[in-house]
């Protein structure tokens, strides 16, 4: 599983995106230093990519989250159908992976997460994940543990029937 962090380096979330094609990204924080780090929502492939796109959000690492110097951006502005501009994308990604200077700045991605994503626990029924990603029309679902860390993502493809019968033959017969 991919995830990210609330507050992220943008030259390591510019190598994530070029180097994957996930639509969409569990988010972690660790509510106290000495805590472990837990589920807090999701963020899409293309929100994400939005936000690399004005670099004037990015952050120095001194920079307290609470305090941040630039106003988050409007849901309109990062909330896409696709990419206005691909091949800007592209250039910019390279940039980012390349260029030094992006090492030490920082995206704040607590204004754009999906807060209310939904997620299931690791055993829970594969009938009723079926249904939940049928019924809400689910592109993702977030797979978390008794102490809701992120342990997996379930997609769409994960539960296309064929596939998921072949899984289960597999899963059910005998060793």
């Amino acid at each position: 599983v991919r995830i990210l962090h609330l507050k992220e380096n943008v030259a390591s979330l510019a190598r994530l995106l070029a180097s994957t094609s996930h639509g969409g990204f569990p988010v972690v924080c660790r509510p106290k230093p000495d805590h472990e780090e837990v589920f807090q929502g999701t963020i899409k492939r293309l929100e994400l990519c939005m936000l690399l796109e004005n670099e004037h959000i990015f952050e120095s690492e001194a920079n307290d989250e609470s305090l941040s110097s630039s106003l988050p951006l409007s849901y309109e502005k990062i909330a896409v159908e696709k990419l206005p501009n691909p091949s800007r994308l592209t250039m910019l990604l390279n940039l980012y992976t390349t260029d030094p200077r992006y090492q030490q700045l920082f995206i704040n991605l607590e204004p754009y997460i999906n807060k209310s994503a939904m997620s299931v626990q690791a055993h829970f029924s594969l009938h009723r994940t079926y249904i939940i990603f049928r019924t809400l029309g689910l592109r993702h679902l977030t797979v978390v543990d008794p102490k809701n860390r992120v342990v997996g993502v379930i997609t769409r493809k994960d539960l296309m029937p064929l596939l998921l019968e072949e899984r289960l033959r597999l899963q059910l017969a005998p060793q």
